[in-house]
């Protein structure tokens, strides 16, 4: 099995036309026939895209009429800044069950706004500022370049894409392999927390072990560990590896993504890293050993 996304999958493009877009939605038509259905725009609605290698996909001028088309299930936004928070109530509206928005920068108090509306929705939104998700060989929703991972056990979930493909990198040299990984993007806010990835990944049969990839800055790594240990009190547990990346940011200062700041005494690393550590994680000293931690959790 895998989650959220997998080769019944389909998705509309938001933002198809744009440079970005275009790009994308080619290398995932070249994914295991990742199904993209079509894109929208509000100005170019029945005009046709042409992809690199002769692909072609339907413009839609909304998400609703190509939902209605297509039978859609997915919207990936590639959506500038000013229009992305449009552009997720928009699908949101339309009733898209999942929603990935690719876009960085999206101004915080859109995504205020939008978080809103997903929480008196049946939507799931991953992103803003995010990778995408993955499922290997059935699906590719973003950004991430699919030639690193294998089909396997391990789900991966990142506040960083950056290391997100590190860790399927090395998941993948170590043999075992992904199941999904989901990067649910650094900003402040955002649609999709650790625990509901964790949750997840607790529930499905065929991952087997979960790397966990947190930054500095708030307290999602702090809560989904206190989550991981209140369900391991309960029987559930999976062997889990951990990181936390910029130990080094000085307090106040932003570093990297805008939810990676250090403020008040809360966000550090140290904290975080304790956290995991008590609640069961093997927690990687650096993201170069990440697949080698791993596999110290899963053998004990």
């Amino acid at each position: 099995m895998s989650i959220l996304i997998n080769k019944d999958t389909k998705i509309l493009v938001q933002g198809l036309t744009g440079k970005t877009g275009s790009f994308h939605t080619g290398q995932a038509l070249a994914y295991h026939g990742t199904q993209m259905v079509g894109g929208t725009h509000p100005k170019k609605g029945g005009q046709t895209w042409e992809g690199p290698d002769g692909e072609t996909l339907p413009i839609f001028t909304t998400v609703a009429e190509g939902r209605d088309a297509t039978g859609a299930n997915a919207s990936v936004i590639y959506v500038p800044p000013p229009g992305a928070g449009a552009a997720i109530i928009e699908a949101i509206e339309a009733e898209i069950p999942l929603i990935v928005c690719i876009t960085e920068g999206v101004p915080v108090l859109d995504m205020v706004r939008v978080k809103a509306r997903l929480e008196k929705s049946n939507s799931r939104l991953i992103g803003p500022n995010c990778p995408g998700l993955l499922t290997p060989n059935e699906c590719k929703i973003g950004i991430m370049p699919g030639s690193i991972f294998k089909k396997g056990s391990v789900g991966v979930v990142s506040r960083s894409g950056t290391l997100t493909y590190e860790a399927v990198f090395q998941t993948t040299n170590a043999g075992l392999g992904q199941t999904t990984a989901v990067g649910i993007g650094g900003d402040p806010v955002k649609g999709t927390e650790f625990i509901d990835v964790l949750e997840m990944f607790l529930a499905d049969d065929e991952t087997k072990s979960m790397i966990m990839i947190g930054e500095i800055g708030g307290s999602a790594e702090e809560d989904a560990a206190q989550f991981i240990k209140d369900e391991a009190a309960k029987g559930r547990s999976k062997p889990i590896a951990g990181f936390i990346a910029g130990r080094t940011a000085p307090p106040g200062r932003t570093m990297g993504h805008a939810g990676a700041v250090i403020s008040g005494g809360k966000g550090g690393a140290e904290d975080k890293i304790a956290a995991m550590k008590s609640a069961g994680f093997k927690v990687s000293e650096s993201p170069a050993k990440l697949g080698e931690t791993l596999l110290e959790a899963i053998n004990g």
